[in-house]
């Protein structure tokens, strides 16, 4: 599948999934608000979150089987991993810029900018200019990469 349809399904599905999980349940599809309450939500609210996180899990794994050889997916994936050490960085980073902004990428994106949450129009607009400002860092700056 090309890029440009790729994205385009891509996205339509993550919207259409956002939008069953509030109309089914009434529940916002933030990854962030979903991962950490399936350890401390009450049992009652545990089961769809757990789902959720598994069906993530067997997409992903779904999409590198259709796109690559199974023995060639493994290779891939360790020829651009990075060092342990900027991998817990920046998984680091990442909880703490998700616990500082209130949600992650995906509960502010995809959910509260559809709702017209202007905390979360706030967020992206901050997370798209620290992409941005990374990117340009890394690539012409002399960064890690």
């Amino acid at each position: 599948m090309s890029l440009p349809w790729a994205a385009l399904s891509g996205g339509a599905l993550i919207g259409a999934a956002a939008v069953l999980l509030l109309a089914s349940i009434g529940r916002v599809a933030g990854i962030s608000g979903i991962a950490s309450g399936s350890l401390r939500a009450p049992r009652g609210d545990r089961g769809w979150r757990w789902a959720f996180l598994l069906g993530l899990l067997a997409a992903a794994a779904l999409v590198l089987w259709w796109q690559s050889a199974p023995e060639a997916a493994p290779k891939a994936l360790l020829r651009d991993a990075l060092p342990a050490w900027q991998l817990i960085g920046a998984g680091l980073l990442v909880g703490f810029g998700t616990r500082l902004g209130s949600g992650c990428t995906s509960g502010h994106g995809v959910c509260g900018m559809a709702r017209g949450s202007k905390r979360s129009l706030l967020a992206v607009l901050v997370f798209m200019a620290c992409a941005m400002l990374t990117t340009f860092l890394v690539r012409h700056g002399g960064g890690l990469a």
